[in-house]
């Protein structure tokens, strides 16, 4: 069955106005008709004319929709409402024909009122792209280009007020820049040379100079708005299911209404008809049609991510957003999802102590510089620090989760962990008592280097594990580095249990296993080797800000600017959601099934039915609307 909310979906802004304009029309025409058969005789020729007008403006746009279902050979809800008004003509309820099409007519506006504001609530934050951009000369003279014609490694320059035209990072001046479009915080970050600063957001009061670093198609705007408009157009579970018994609910819906109509034609006896078979008949049809049931999930699931891509929270999908209520089990990588995901190298130390220092730490930073992995970039700067360079690497390949290898001046060099590489053992290096430590190792048969890294926890990983653990949600940390940094960091973070030195596979195994015991089981990881993981998990969480586009591309739920805090945010909104739609269920289906029941057994008037149907459907979709407003609980 085609559903109004999908029609909805696709439609042009503003659809909700016309629609209200002949629901208009056919409200003030009806209301004429009964003034002039208040002044005229029953049944004149003026009130026919214009109760006749007023079906024709109430029904103009169902009768579009229900002719272009019938075409495709399918029956939906404007049909079924075009037969019961045709039918009030023929047992002469002209009037009856006439509210039930204005009713009609008015509901589908405020369902298009409805969906349009949430689409309106998402295009909202998208709709910050600039158009141009200054792009400076060689000799600092500004040009003023298409932000499509920027290419990495421009300069830009961007005045206070202007949106930033795209990615790049500042080499000059100072900023605030308002980030919210993107990650929900309200407060302003902080930039300077150095920082990273992304397409789309605003800049407050200083004058920066930027360098490019991602053309227009690859900015993180351009990720999201791609994000979002897969999540709009990705159905949820109970929608999915609704749609697949659309068609048959369809035929029932017709079937029973005419077994009704024959019942009564046929055995009821005629002192017992307070009206007509036909009359009775077309009744049950309205209160069954399912208008209210088909907008029951949409109207919830596209506010809801509508509300979570203003708090930074981005569900890719209905599936991600009923999903997430249910999970009772969260599996966390460490690094940079618990941790900051910085860190810094306390200690780099080459043996035997009478190697070519330089020589290994240039093959460390060649093939470092090769990988994604978060301990890189601090690898890189330490040994940049010692005067090391990168070289030419051949024959590069990688083992996820353990490290990488390559022929670097003529000699096969590995990198990674210990175990990778065959690194013997090492006294352990002198860092602060407490620290989270990490290390990476290179060898190449006969020389060994040994790089210590320092992490810290974020912020709010502890705030974040407690809240979990308040709605009863289990939490495990499963991380590939070393047993005395997991130990360090599941003491510090507070987590219930944790499993350290693990491959990809072993943490997919550990996702599958945690499944099998029965758990609805979220996976929340930031880097390329989480990947597998993520795809096992029931709800995959991608950390956005750093994280991979292989984990991003594995997410169901994405957190637009690494906040972990985040994750209790988007729980609380699917919860909302599920409410939400088990109430529009609820009051759809109670509504259908008990004005049903009531014009079998008692029989009621067709003003009433229409009115109870078209109640229902508009309670539902100011009841999906309501999510637009849901804010976090601090």
């Amino acid at each position: 069955m085609s559903e109004r909310t999908h029609k909805a979906e696709h439609e042009a802004p503003g659809e909700w106005r016309k629609l209200a304009f002949l629901a208009a029309v056919s409200g003030a025409l009806g209301l004429l008709s009964l003034v002039a058969e208040q002044f005229g005789d029953t049944g004149s020729t003026w009130a026919l004319i214009l109760i006749a007008g007023s079906c024709l403006a109430g029904g103009w746009d169902a009768a579009i929709d229900g002719w272009a279902a019938l075409r495709e050979r399918r029956i939906d809800v404007h049909l079924l409402m075009i037969v019961v008004a045709v039918g009030t003509w023929i047992v002469g309820a002209q009037w009856e024909g006439a509210l039930l099409l204005f009713l009609f007519s008015t509901a589908g506006a405020i369902e298009h009122y409805a969906m349009d504001r949430t689409r309106g609530a998402i295009d909202a934050l998208l709709d910050k792209s600039p158009k141009h951009a200054r792009r400076l000369a060689p000799d600092n003279s500004e040009i003023e280009v298409p932000v499509a014609a920027l290419l990495p490694g421009d300069r830009i320059a961007i005045l206070p007020g202007e949106l930033v035209p795209a990615d790049g990072k500042v080499l000059s001046g100072e900023s605030a820049v308002d980030e919210s479009n993107l990650t929900g915080e309200a407060k302003p970050a902080f930039k300077q040379a150095g920082s990273e600063v992304a397409g789309g957001t605003l800049n407050s009061w200083g004058r920066l100079i930027v360098e490019v670093t991602r053309a227009e198609q690859d900015s993180a705007l351009q990720r999201i708005v791609r994000l979002i408009r897969e999540a709009q157009d990705s159905k949820a579970p109970a929608q999915r299911a609704i749609d697949k018994w659309g068609d048959a609910y369809a035929i029932f819906t017709l079937s029973a209404s005419a077994i009704f109509f024959l019942s009564l034609q046929f055995t009821a006896p005629d002192g017992v008809r307070e009206a007509s078979p036909l009359y009775r008949a077309m009744t049950l049809l309205v209160v069954l049609s399912p208008c209210a049931l088909v907008l029951s999930v949409p109207s919830a699931v596209l506010a809801a991510i509508a509300a979570g891509a203003r708090q930074g929270i981005l569900f890719r999908g209905g599936a991600a957003v009923e999903r997430l209520a249910d999970v009772d089990c969260i599996c966390f990588d460490k690094t940079g999802t618990l941790t900051a995901g910085i860190p810094e190298v306390a200690a780099l130390e080459v043996y035997p102590e009478d190697a070519d220092r330089r020589r290994a730490l240039s093959a460390l930073l060649t093939l470092e510089s090769s990988t994604t992995h978060p301990f890189a970039a601090g690898v890189v700067r330490a040994c940049l620090k010692e005067g090391a360079s990168q070289l030419p690497v051949q024959g590069l390949s990688n083992s996820p989760g353990q490290g990488v290898a390559g022929t670097v001046a003529g000699t096969r060099w590995s990198v990674g962990t210990r175990e990778f590489v065959g690194g013997g053992t090492l006294p352990p290096a002198m860092v602060a008592e407490g620290a989270i430590v990490s290390e990476v190792w290179a060898s190449d048969g006969t020389v060994t280097v040994r790089a210590t890294l320092v992490d810290h926890i974020r912020d709010e990983s502890r705030s974040t594990l407690t809240a979990l653990h308040a709605r009863k949600i289990r939490t495990v940390m499963l991380t590939g580095d070393r047993e005395e940094a997991a130990t360090v960091a599941a003491r510090q973070v507070g987590i219930q249990s944790y499993a350290a030195a693990l491959t990809p596979d072993a943490k997919m195994a550990a996702i599958r296993r945690y499944s099998a015991e029965g758990h609805v089981v979220a996976m929340v990881g930031d880097g390329v080797n989480d990947a597998p993981s993520l795809a096992a998990a029931d709800v995959a969480v991608g950390m956005g800000g750093r994280g991979s586009d292989a984990a991003l591309e594995s997410s169901d739920l994405v957190l637009t600017d690494d906040r972990i805090g985040r994750l209790v945010d988007a729980i609380e909104l699917s919860r909302s959601a599920r409410l939400a739609i088990r109430f529009n269920v609820l009051i759809s289906v109670g509504a259908a099934l008990g004005m049903a029941a009531y014009v079998v057994f008692r029989g009621a008037s067709l003003p009433l039915a229409v009115s109870v149907h078209e109640g229902s459907t508009i309670i539902v979709c100011l009841n999906g609307l309501r999510l637009l407003a849901h804010r976090p609980r601090r």
